[in-house]
Formats: C-alpha cells, structure tokens, sequence
C-alpha cells in the first residue's frame, strides 16, 4: 500500500532528513568507541584511529582495543542493524502488510537450525556462519517449493506467507530438538546464548561472510526500490506499468532471504529490528521506497548499534541482544498499533 500521498514541501526535505540520519549514525558510530569496560575519550580514539597515518606513537593497548575489538563489532552492529531493516522493508512492500518481519518464510529459523547443528557438534566460528547461512537459505527455498506444489502458483502470496509459517515451526522444532540433545553443561549454554543474539565474538576476520552477501542482496533492493512501490498497488497495476510481478516478488525475496541469513549467521536471532524500523522510516519519510530503503538502513544501523552499546555498557556481563530488542521494539510496536495507520501506511 502506497498510503498518503507526501506533501511537496515534505517531499523537499526528505534529502535532508536523510542527511541528518547519516549524521547522527556517524556521531553514534564516533561515540560507540568510547564505551566499554575499557574506557576510552573521544581524544584517544581519534589519536589512535588516526595514527597509522599521523605516524603518531599509540600504546598497543589502546590499538587493540579500538582496531581488535570495538571496530569490527561497531561495523557488525551497524551492517546487521542495517541488513535486517532493508529486508523488513522489502517484506513489507511486497508482501503488502506492515506486519511482515524478514523471518517471514523460515530464514532466521532456518538459520538458527543451522547454528545449533554447528555448536553441537563444536564447528569453528566459521564453520557456524556457513553452516547457518546455508540452512537459512534452504528454508526459504522449502518455504517457496512447497507453496507452489500447494497452490500451483508461486504467485500465491497468502500460500507463501502460510507455509514460511509451518517452515518456520519446523525449523524452531528442530532446534528445540537439538537444544533436547545437547550438553546441558557446555553445548547447550553455547546454542541457547547464540540463539538469543550477540556480537561479544566478532572479530575482524569473519566480517566478509557478512559484508558480501549484504552487498550482493543490498544492491539490487537500493537499485530496484523505486518498483517495489508498484507492487503496492497491486499485481493488475504494476503489469500495467510494464512490470512482472511476480519476477520481481521472487527477485525482492531472495536478496533479502540472503541479508537475513547472513545476518542471522553472524548475529544470532535478535528480534523486532526488520519489524519496528522500517515503520519509525516511514513515519519519518513517508511510504515510497525510494527514500523508504535507504532511511531504513540508516535507522537500523543507529537502532542496533545503540542496543549493542547499552547490552555490552550497562552490566558487567554482557546482555543478549535480543532481549534489549524485544524491551525496545515491543512498547513501541504496541504504540504504532495504538496510534492507528496514519503515517506509517
């Protein structure tokens, strides 16, 4: 749905509301170093960031604390924040409900499925990605090929979005057998804190099996958002406008299936970012998708980033992610309800 149609003065300021995002994601991003159990001022930040160029002499400390371990979470942060809203928002256009989340069709069951196979039996922190990623992946694939042995027609939204809910149960049943399985000692621990969402082990060298397929399902959303907008008013229209719908649904649903599964793979399950973002977007920029997307992924970054800041500042261990999402995301889902549709459809 298209909903209201934006004012012309409201459309004029759009670029700059997005610039103003962009901002406060950098000063987010800035202020991000200097938290921790290791407190660092904004000059040492700058001096030790700045110094491979500067020349200038850093303790190694203050090297590995800024290089080893806040800037490969902070990025991590701010790309599965930023993943997880663009497929919520692409859900949500094509799929025409605001209530759609991008766990819709199995991914981040699926994903999870695959994480809890690898912890149990004691794969790499990579090994975990991939086997996570893969199993995601395979979910939604399930989800698809299902549906269309049902209804005949992959076209069939109301068949898609039902059985992703059964792929779904399925997997989340698997994993309740697998967690069944697992050392209560060790294992199992292991597979209950990384279903619950984390960044405490990212490290620098497993940002690319994140980053990659980001960028690979990122780009076409950023290039094609502009038809997404035609999906909302139907299939009949946007044929009209010399646009298959259904390529297009399948084309949408696959690169944000890829986002979500890698961001699952790398994160955990953390809840209610791909649901609650895209609609503070659209409260902000109005519903079209070309300013929809790229507010999104703005918002989200800044969104996780600032969860991940108080899950590893506020306590002395560390809290899950999803559990700061679900306090966060929630009451503020409860009050768009409350609110009504005006703004955000």
């Amino acid at each position: 749905m298209i909903g209201k149609r934006v004012e012309p003065k409201k459309q004029a300021k759009q670029p700059l509301i997005l610039l103003g995002m962009g901002v406060v994601l950098f000063l987010i991003i800035v202020f991000s170093f200097t938290l921790g159990r290791y407190t660092l001022s904004l000059q040492e930040v700058i001096t030790t960031f700045f110094s491979p160029i500067t020349g200038s002499t850093v303790d190694v400390t203050l090297k590995n604390v800024v290089f080893q371990a806040r800037l490969p979470r902070i990025l991590v942060a701010v790309l599965i924040g930023s993943g997880l809203s663009v497929a919520g928002a692409a859900y949500q256009g094509i799929f025409r409900n605001p209530m759609v989340s991008p766990d819709l069709l199995g991914a981040s069951a699926g994903a999870g499925f695959g994480a809890a196979v690898a912890i149990l039996f004691s794969f790499s922190y990579f090994e975990i990605q991939v086997t996570s990623f893969f199993f995601g992946i395979i979910a939604v694939f399930l989800s698809f090929g299902i549906s269309s042995v049902i209804s005949r027609d992959s076209n069939n939204v109301l068949s898609l979005v039902l059985t992703g809910m059964v792929v779904s149960s399925l997997f989340q049943a698997f994993i309740s057998l697998i967690k069944y399985l697992a050392d209560p000692n060790n294992t199992l621990p292991a597979i209950t804190f990384w279903l619950m969402g984390g960044l405490s082990s990212v490290v620098v060298s497993k940002i690319p099996l994140l980053l990659v397929p980001i960028l690979i399902g990122g780009i076409p959303l950023f290039l094609l958002r502009w038809r997404i907008n035609t999906l909302s008013f139907g299939d009949e229209e946007a044929r009209m406008l010399g646009i298959n719908p259904k390529r297009l649904r399948i084309i949408i649903i696959l690169c944000a299936t890829m986002i979500t599964a890698a961001c699952v793979a790398t994160g955990g399950m953390i809840s209610w970012v791909g649901l609650v973002i895209p609609h503070l977007a659209r409260m902000i920029v109005g519903p079209n998708y070309k300013r929809l997307i790229p507010a999104s992924c703005l918002l989200g970054g800044a969104f996780l980033l600032v969860v991940d800041d108080i899950a590893r500042s506020l306590i002395t261990s560390e809290i899950p992610l999803s559990i700061l999402t679900s306090v966060i995301g929630a009451p503020f889902f409860l009050y768009l309800l409350l609110r009504g549709r005006k703004g955000w459809l």
